[in-house]
């Protein structure tokens, strides 16, 4: 007898469940429908936009901002401020040398229709104390590879660090302007004209740029950019 009515209620249960659900889809209630699902968002139109490329280390990257701040970012701005058909990619990698550079520069102008490169490297290498030499015979091999593929490189300048010597700091030096005639390059005499050894420019390192730095570092850039995208 106890398992009868045990039967009972549950079929009592299941018949209350089935009528419960056929009064809710009568209704516009809550049982389940595919059709109250919102429809799915179209796809986002791809962006066309020929891309100027920003190839370099943790002065590109913008080592201890916020990605709003890194140059890459602030150039964007002034493009869109400017009216240029542009989109800035932030290819920096924090500690990169010229070494690493060779390494990812492919896949650096794999992205898209890369117009532009702006090539940042060396400072490390400088840092490093590494050989003038190999710097030089990489930075011409970046150069090389995207010019191959016509893009127009924009080279920046750096400076070795004063207790490398004298000697080392010369010849370091000279690599930019040598690459920029040999490649008829614009270039960027030296990235961090007036942000370098500036104390209220710089991060507490007194190597990477905070916020005010980025935007004279931007300037600079700017600087010799402009000239090539109203040309073109």
């Amino acid at each position: 007898m106890v398992n009868r009515n045990r039967f009972a209620s549950l079929v009592g249960a299941l018949l209350l469940l089935a009528a419960f659900s056929v009064a809710c889809q009568k209704s516009g209630g809550p049982a389940p429908s595919t059709s109250s699902f919102a429809p799915a968002k179209p796809p986002a139109k791809p962006d066309g936009r020929p891309l100027i490329v920003a190839f370099g280390d943790s002065l590109t990257a913008g080592f201890g901002l916020h990605n709003d701040y890194a140059f890459p970012t602030l150039l964007q701005r002034k493009l869109d401020e400017k009216g240029h058909h542009f989109r800035v990619v932030n290819a920096g990698m924090s500690g990169d040398t010229s070494a690493g550079g060779v390494n990812r520069i492919d896949w650096a102008l794999e992205e898209g229709a890369v117009k532009y490169l702006i090539l940042e490297l060396g400072g490390n290498d400088g840092l490093r104390g590494l050989p003038v030499a190999d710097m030089k015979k990489n930075l011409a091999e970046i150069i090389e590879r995207a010019q191959s593929r016509g893009v127009t490189v924009v080279l920046a300048g750096m400076e070795a660090p004063p207790n490398m010597g004298e000697e080392y700091t010369s010849e370091f030096r000279q690599v930019y302007p040598d690459l920029a005639k040999k490649y008829k390059l614009t270039l960027i005499p030296f990235l961090l004209d007036g942000v370098a050894g500036n104390r209220e420019m710089n991060q507490p390192d007194g190597i990477h740029p905070n916020v005010a730095g980025e935007k004279v570092m931007t300037e600079n850039v700017w600087r010799e950019l402009e000239p090539l995208l109203l040309n073109n």
